[in-house]
């Protein structure tokens, strides 16, 4: 079997998108999937270094990756009418050129902010270092990500919806935040399947999401309790998840077109031109017959 790095990241979605696989719902006589769990910087950061086969990565990183990875069509997520959430303390007046913590250069959120806030003064850290940050004082505001959206700090308050800022910049269209990327040295054919196989994981995570949940609370595998485990998976683990469809396509478009714009990413006009050409595996048998 060939050996395939899986990396994702610990938060609640990627982990119940992948562990239909280690869990053995989904199993392949091809492919052994060794995964790695790291915060979604690390991994756009590691992607920039084409260290593993398979990654979750934010779409903000995704363009500076594309000669050396495909963007696979499953395991996405995507914001509608929520997302991630720029907050202060309650009552506090903010300058335009208030310090804000980011989770990370290369993350969705921090792209968007970019455009948005252009005077901020911007340090990075650790996602779940923000919100103690903003709570001491060491910045003015942070934006929230992954289940911290559901679990802040009730000293704080929402200065900006993520989501609210998205449709003032490109209108009421789903908003991209993270996906998986494959490694374009692997086979084409076992690109593709490696896709089918994850596309799959991530169905039947979906289909039988009470029995994969509540494996993961008993397991501690995730760091928020039942309810709260419930709601985010409803809003980044749902049927939206499997496969990409054309509004997030033409959704993943604008973004690429407003950053390129804005001078913060280089050029991609169809992300459908960096997917895998999972036709071929079609073609490629019918011509052997």
């Amino acid at each position: 079997m060939k050996n395939i790095t899986l990396a994702h990241s610990p938060d609640a979605d990627d982990i119940f998108m992948y562990y239909a696989i280690k869990f053995g719902w989904i199993t392949s006589k091809k492919f052994n999937f060794l995964n790695t769990a790291e915060d979604i910087e690390s991994l756009n950061q590691k992607a920039l270094k084409n260290i593993y086969d398979v990654s979750a990565i934010s779409f903000g990183v995704y363009p500076f990756i594309k000669d050396e990875y495909a963007l696979l069509r499953t395991a996405i997520s995507f914001g509608y009418g929520y997302g991630p959430k720029l907050v202060k303390l309650k009552g506090k007046k903010l300058k335009p050129n208030f310090k804000v913590a980011l989770s990370g250069k290369y993350t969705t959120n921090a792209l968007i902010f970019k455009i948005y806030y252009p005077k901020a003064r911007i340090i990075y850290k650790n996602f779940l270092e923000i919100e103690d940050a903003v709570l001491s004082g060491e910045v003015d505001a942070g934006v929230l990500i992954h289940e911290s959206i559901l679990t802040f700090d009730e000293r704080l308050e929402v200065e900006k919806e993520l989501w609210d800022i998205w449709v003032e910049l490109v209108g009421e269209v789903p908003l991209p935040l993270g996906g998986m990327a494959i490694r374009r040295s692997l086979p084409l054919l076992d690109a593709i399947e490696i896709e089918e196989i994850l596309t799959k994981a991530v169905d039947i995570a979906n289909k039988h999401k009470n029995i994969l949940a509540k494996m993961l609370i008993e397991r501690n595998l995730v760091r928020v309790d039942d309810k709260t485990l419930d709601k985010y998976l409803s809003l980044y683990a749902n049927d939206k998840s499997i496969t990409l469809d054309e509004e997030q396509i033409e959704a993943i478009n604008k973004l690429y077109e407003l950053g390129y714009k804005k001078g913060l990413l280089p050029c991609i006009k169809d992300i459908r031109e960096y997917m895998i050409p999972k036709e071929y595996k079609n073609l490629r048998f019918s011509n052997e017959l």
